[in-house]
């Protein structure tokens, strides 16, 4: 990563900038002064975040203990509640009929569910689980579809002090079984199904199955009804949802937890190997959720409706859906479904329902609208939207620039965020309000927060230089291990760069010392000695007026080492005209267009024009089946893709030529 390759600093030269406009400075939650705060004395920052942010049974008086490097233990002598600072406390302060979610079913049912509701059904959950045998220090396993039962459910188990592992509903029966017995569940909570593209899917036979694979701790299972599908039945053992809630108290006083009490495993995305679960605790990780929600998306809960489109499954619902929102007293949108159905305004329909200020959505999500073209959100009244958000991978500067422009009515401060599961929540982000912000660049570290990019001898590089982005100092949300595996964490996060943490993330700053990340550093090739970004080949790809999305990975070669072969989605309204041009002179315009915004080196050795390219339900692109299909290997596992016939139609174009 020490390479320094003049080729690479054209496309990360960004001359447009945006900085916030008078008005929106003026009332916002951001001011520089942020930084100088935390500057001064970055410990006592986190103690006064923790304690505007948070209310605490016994209040903490140690900040920061390091001494077991590079486990952190933070506010650890103070006690509280996840749950209690979520809920309870906002119906204290008189704030029970403020709707906490406004829930859109993908068949078209609606929720609306205020703070006093959310108590009521929170603390009968936490009844009827505490009825199950479940206590302090238990882990409870939750499968569900995007309901409000899953946050209730995450909910009902910090109330009472039991750990809670979500599984993403499109995960296999492999998955949830591996993830049972990683973490030792006593509890599984789960529906009979959920609501996709228009027909309900099944979600309770997978957890039949994933019991029938071996002996788990698990007694019994929870079952939401959902879809009304009918579902095999073990007596003594599964639980209709909602008997055991009609059952049990709506009173259930909140039990208070060590900060260092863990809140919750999940398991980072993968079925191969081992899975790897991250730990995260009670007082830091909540400090930093609330804090970055309130900071990074300008969050004002008397007069804002958020939208964090992310799944709970995955640690964006976690920190930016169950928690963050919560904690601030927020009131959010809940969906089930998907952006395109039952039509590809559905989204935009939602916003302009539920008069949406604040939507944090993927690049993914944001390159597939573009595909779709701008005659869809033109339908809908956007202009409530004020700030617009991004999260899951680099976003490209020319879909940044759509996000804002078409989505944003070309007035909203557009926040491209970097973090990751293990991180616990943001880090890295403009502040609205304060900084001017670049496209496609995640540009700063947030308040508080130490990060750096190194060389390969972990020496800083300066302004231009690129290598691989470290934290260098603890920050309050940070994983507190691996569960059960020690030694892993250490090798996974700590060894690169011993005493220091590596993201696993290149990234590079430009000549202004904004940080622009570079994707995973195995995303990274080796073309005749010069290491190119996957992320800035896409980003070139995206920047043509033809391609809406573009996924780029190296493939072994004879010559080079290593070749750089790129897939592609052209934009509707360009697929017809790329068609009458003939493929190849499509091909070849792509790929003189990556050599003239990139240089020579970089320019795709095949390029072959894709109808859908293969993600996950989250919406991430499976790199590795690519570079399968590219390498000309029998393609590895597709079962946690959205649609696994996607690979076949692009190994056949492969085959058959495609570049």
């Amino acid at each position: 990563m020490t390479d320094h390759n003049p080729a690479l600093e054209n496309l990360l030269t960004e001359t447009r900038s945006f900085p916030p406009s008078a008005e929106f400075a003026a009332q916002a939650n951001s001011t520089p002064e942020l930084y100088e705060q935390a500057k001064a004395d970055r410990l006592e920052f986190w103690a006064d975040q923790a304690r505007r942010f948070l209310t605490w049974d016994k209040p903490f008086s140690e900040v920061l203990d390091f001494s077991d490097a590079p486990k952190a233990r933070w506010f650890g002598d103070g006690t509280l509640n996840a749950t209690y600072n979520a809920v309870d406390r906002h119906v204290e302060a008189g704030n029970g009929d403020r709707v906490a979610i406004l829930f859109e079913g993908e068949p078209g049912d609606t929720r609306e569910i205020t703070y006093a509701d959310l108590q009521r059904e929170v603390s009968q959950a936490a009844n009827a689980i505490e009825a199950l045998g479940v206590t302090t220090g238990d882990r409870v396993a939750i499968y569900l579809p995007m309901i409000p039962e899953a946050v209730i459910a995450m909910l009902a188990c910090a109330r009472i002090g039991a750990t809670h592992s979500v599984v993403f509903g499109g995960f296999s029966a492999e998955a949830l079984y591996s993830r049972i017995i990683d973490a030792d569940a006593k509890l599984v909570i789960t529906a009979d199904g959920g609501y996709r593209r228009g027909k309900p899917s099944s979600l309770k036979p997978a957890v039949d199955e994933a019991l029938t694979k071996g002996t788990t701790t698990v007694t019994n299972v929870l079952v939401v009804r959902r879809t009304g599908q009918d579902v095999a039945w073990t007596d003594g053992r599964d639980i209709w949802w909602h008997e055991a809630l009609e059952a049990a108290s709506a009173e259930h006083t909140p039990v208070p937890v060590e900060a260092e009490h863990p809140l919750f495993i999940l398991y980072t995305s993968g079925t191969t190997g081992k899975p790897k679960g991250i730990l995260h605790t009670t007082g830091g990780y909540l400090t930093q959720a609330a804090y970055t929600t309130y900071y990074t998306f300008d969050l004002k809960p008397e007069s804002d409706v958020y939208w964090c489109t992310a799944d709970v499954g995955w640690v964006t619902g976690h920190s930016y859906v169950t928690y963050g929102p919560l904690i601030n007293g927020a009131t959010q949108v809940i969906y089930e479904g998907t952006p395109d159905t039952p039509h590809k305004g559905r989204w935009w329909e939602i916003v302009a329902k539920h008069k949406v200020t604040i939507l944090y959505t993927a690049p993914t999500a944001i390159r597939t609208c573009m595909k779709w073209g701008e005659d869809v959100p033109a339908e809908f009244d956007l202009s409530t939207l004020r700030v617009l958000g991004s999260v899951g991978e680099p976003i490209n500067p020319e879909a940044w620039m759509w996000y804002r422009r078409v989505i944003g009515g070309d007035r909203t401060p557009v926040v491209d965020t970097w973090w990751q599961t293990e991180t616990g929540a943001i880090m890295i982000s403009p502040l609205p309000g304060v900084t001017a912000a670049k496209p496609g660049s995640a540009q700063t570290a947030l308040p508080g927060i130490e990060v750096e990019i190194w060389d390969d001898a972990g020496k800083a590089v300066g302004p231009g230089g690129g290598g691989y982005l470290v934290i260098n100092e603890p920050w309050p949300s940070m994983l507190r291990g691996i569960w059960g595996d020690e030694e892993r964490f250490k090798e996974t996060y700590w060894s690169r760069f011993p005493g220091t943490y590596f993201a696993g993330d290149g990234a590079k700053f430009d000549d202004d010392g904004d940080v622009w990340l570079l994707g995973r550093v195995d995303d990274v090739m080796n073309v005749s000695g010069h290491r190119l970004s996957t992320t800035e080949i896409e980003s070139a790809l995206v920047s043509h007026e033809w391609v809406a999305e573009a996924a780029v990975v190296g493939a072994k070669d004879d010559t080079t080492g290593q070749a750089v072969v790129a897939f592609v989605i052209l934009r509707g309204e360009a697929l017809e005209a790329a068609e009458a041009e003939g493929g190849d002179k499509v091909v070849g315009a792509l790929r003189a267009h990556v050599a003239g915004e990139i240089g020579p080196i970089a320019k795709p050795r095949s390029i072959l024009v894709v109808a859908e390219l293969p993600k996950t339900r989250s919406g991430k692109i499976m790199r590795r089946l690519l570079r399968d299909v590219a390498e000309n290997r029998e393609v590895g596992d597709v079962t946690t893709l959205a649609d696994s016939t996607v690979m076949d139609s692009i190994s056949a174009g492969m085959a058959g030529g495609g570049d």
